[in-house]
């Protein structure tokens, strides 16, 4: 991974101002509001996140949303599993509001502490030292290929397929991509993360 400064807070470059903050409801069209409502009706109960960037962009907010519905509520994929490969992935794109996010929910969801530890210190978590379940390592290594070489090794596809089976493998690549356009998505416009307990990302060693 790229050098990180360690005041980093969001991406890429020294923080600066938001640059995509939520529209005022004021001045929303009957698009907008119909999508903030949706989202606030829905199982995030809110706006926030990457909607409110997208918010920007209604045309995108309502597909984007749709299928982060479907693959955070309506998923295959085990809570542990799921919610491990987000925090990989705010690792790997840098972004705070994912990963404060996810890694509290991580933990709820049974992901051991020393592995979530790990992979905030930029490691990659082991079985034997940090708890590593073997389905969490089968879907971390195949997320890890797929964001760092762009694809996957026949090893790592077939040790996915034989944990998730091969709509599970797809969902984990679909996870994989849904999570990195969030991220960059509120790279880009410096959406803030919220207030949290969960520690902060550090910045990695070049």
């Amino acid at each position: 991974m790229p050098h990180l400064p360690a005041d980093l807070t969001q991406g890429f470059g020294p923080q600066a101002t938001e640059r995509l903050p939520l529209p005022e409801p004021a001045a929303w069209s009957d698009e907008q509001r119909r999508i903030a409502q949706a989202l606030i009706d829905g199982p995030r109960a809110g706006v926030f996140g990457p909607f409110v960037p997208l918010l920007h962009a209604p045309a995108l907010a309502e597909p984007v949303g749709a299928l982060g519905e479907v693959l955070r509520f309506r998923g295959s994929l085990p809570d542990r599993v799921r919610e491990l490969l987000i925090c990989a992935v705010a690792r790997h794109t840098h972004n705070q509001f994912e990963w404060q996010l996810h890694a509290a929910l991580a933990r709820r969801a049974g992901v051991a502490a020393a592995v979530i530890d790990a992979l905030r210190d930029g490691a990659r978590p082991d079985a034997a030292r940090d708890g590593l379940a073997a389905d969490e390592a089968a879907a971390l290594d195949l997320a890890h290929e797929l964001m760092r070489q762009h694809g996957a090794s026949d090893a790592t596809y077939a040790r996915a397929v034989a944990q998730f089976g091969s709509a599970g493998t797809v969902e984990l690549a679909t996870l994989v991509g849904y999570f990195t356009l969030a991220c960059w998505v509120m790279n880009l416009a410096r959406t803030p993360a919220r207030p949290s307990d969960e520690p902060a990302l550090p910045g990695l060693p070049g």
